[in-house]
């Protein structure tokens, strides 16, 4: 409690100033007239400007004080935020950014899940249908080469009861993403709900279909297709619709995978035969043992035509702090050629869902417990490390006032 000996201190100077000031004025005004005023006035301005002790001014007066202890607070909070900002920082870039946890990710854990939607059924004019909700699905948006994607549609009532559906028909068709004048491409893809080709279940009310553009006269088309499916419910219709983005030509193909520990951390390589030459971003889910979901890794970089391999790192610190069972799995691949002020902007290459490698089963003594380093994440540190010294230096120089 200095502050509050300050002003103890600041209070009796103020009574003694006070005092004395009183005593000079009736003797100067007794001795000298009017010159006693002048003294008066003197001391007055003195006062207000004056050395440590005075009545509005030095740090233990009252008005020093206070604004002191303004002073303190603004520094301890500017103290606490830097410090924050720096362990912040440091514990967010601990790993690199290709090698993350996958609870960072939670939308990339099931990848290759359909894409369910459920809303109200519209007719063609864009008008809802009263007391009828739609559920549709597609198993993907990018596509290229043979592959394929599944379309799914069901209907049902506000208290969710399965309703009777009749598809009129269901085209897709090519969507012009330029002025420029392309070909029309239309196909007719079949919907039905007897079990047999994309269909699941017979007869559970739900109808699918599949597209493969690379045999139903899209294969040199690249770009949108967009699906319309004409419907009827209980008499009334309804659409839908559906939109892919496909490109004909596939810029590498995938052949196998390996592993290597490395430097305290386990780098798996995919290996591909890579056609197009460019920029490729991929991506892999790494799980547990006992299939828990453990890390994201990813592949961002430039790769030259030819037999390639693409590196994914499961960084070591990340490993043991995560402490997984082993052996590890590395599954759900997808990757993509990227192509800057391009429409589409990516040629995928072929997706691997499920497992595609087990590791071998390695000890902790083996991974390195050291934070990821680079020159962006040292400058980041340095300069966050020198606010939080200037706000403490500050505040050790108010401390000891």
């Amino acid at each position: 409690m200095v502050w509050l000996g300050g002003a103890a201190v600041a209070l009796a100077l103020l009574g003694w100033y006070v005092w004395g000031a009183d005593s000079d004025a009736s003797a100067t005004q007794k001795g000298a007239g009017g010159v006693g005023s002048e003294i008066l006035a003197a001391r007055a301005t003195n006062a207000a400007s004056g050395p440590a002790g005075a009545i509005n001014g030095g740090p233990y007066s009252v008005a020093g004080l206070q604004s002191r202890q303004e002073q303190l607070a603004l520094w301890r909070g500017r103290y606490e935020r830097a410090e924050q900002i720096y362990a912040s920082y440091r514990d967010a870039t601990r790993y690199p950014y290709d090698s993350r946890p996958i609870a960072e990710h939670p939308d990339q854990v099931r990848p290759f899940a359909a894409i369910a939607e459920e809303l109200k059924m519209r007719n063609a004019n864009g008008d809802m249908v009263k007391g009828v909700r739609l559920r549709t699905s597609q198993e993907r948006v990018f596509l290229s080469g043979a592959e394929s994607v599944k379309f799914s549609v069901a209907v049902v009532d506000e208290n969710d009861r399965s309703l009777p559906l009749v598809i009129r028909s269901a085209q897709a068709q090519s969507i012009p993403d330029s002025r420029t004048p392309i070909k029309l491409v239309q196909a007719t893809v079949a919907f039905s709900d007897d079990g047999a080709g994309a269909d699941d279940v017979s007869g559970d009310g739900t109808y699918s279909g599949r597209l493969t553009p690379a045999t139903q006269g899209f294969q040199n088309y690249g770009g949108t297709i967009r699906l319309l499916v004409e419907m009827a419910v209980d008499g009334q219709q309804g659409v839908a619709h559906f939109d892919v983005v496909y490109t004909p030509d596939v810029p590498a193909t995938w052949v196998g995978a390996r592993e290597e520990l490395e430097a305290g951390s386990l780098n798996f390589y995919l290996k591909a035969n890579v056609r197009m030459g460019g920029r490729y971003v991929v991506s892999a889910r790494v799980d547990d043992a006992n299939g828990v979901p453990l890390a994201l890794l990813q592949f961002n970089d430039e790769v030259a035509a030819g037999s390639r391999e693409f590196k994914l790192q499961l960084f070591g610190a990340l490993v043991l702090d995560k402490n997984p069972a082993f052996p590890l799995r590395l599954r759900d691949v997808d990757g993509f050629l990227l192509m800057p002020d391009k429409f589409p902007d990516r040629a995928t290459m072929a997706r691997k869902p499920g497992v595609v490698h087990v590791s071998a089963v390695y000890p902790r003594s083996r991974f390195s417990s050291a934070e990821w380093s680079s020159e962006e994440r040292q400058r980041y540190l340095t300069e966050y490390g020198k606010d939080a010294d200037t706000a403490r230096r500050r505040l050790d120089e108010l401390s000891g006032q």
